[in-house]
């Protein structure tokens, strides 16, 4: 409802639109040059992705390989993976669930939220 039953400043309705677009184009910026880590096996695995979930670094503790037991190794790789994209959707839900929000509620498609 608009106060005073008038019509919609279109001119103001406009930059409104352009300011969220530019805070939402800085925010995923912002994600895609930000590092979050997610690790397993207690550290003996740590993987670093972006907070858009680009891996970037994969460190394995000497202590991890065992050459007769390689799946446990992959167990923990994937594990460590999946927190790290875990820990990046979090990053992303900070940082881009009040924009959302502002663009009325219903998400942003292909974001999981």
């Amino acid at each position: 409802m608009i106060p005073g039953g008038g019509q919609p400043d279109m001119q103001q309705l406009l930059q409104q639109a352009q300011k969220m677009q530019q805070d939402l184009q800085r925010a995923q910026e912002e994600l895609a040059n930000t590092e979050v880590d997610g690790q397993a096996g207690g550290g003996l695995v740590r993987a670093t992705v972006t907070g858009s979930g680009e891996l970037r670094g994969l460190k394995i503790d000497p202590k991890a390989v065992d050459p007769e037991d390689t799946e446990t190794l992959a167990d923990l790789v994937v594990a460590a993976v999946q927190a790290a994209n875990e820990n990046a959707q979090a990053l992303q839900q900070q940082k881009l669930g009040p924009l959302a929000e502002g663009l009325g509620g219903g998400g942003i498609p292909g974001l999981p939220f």
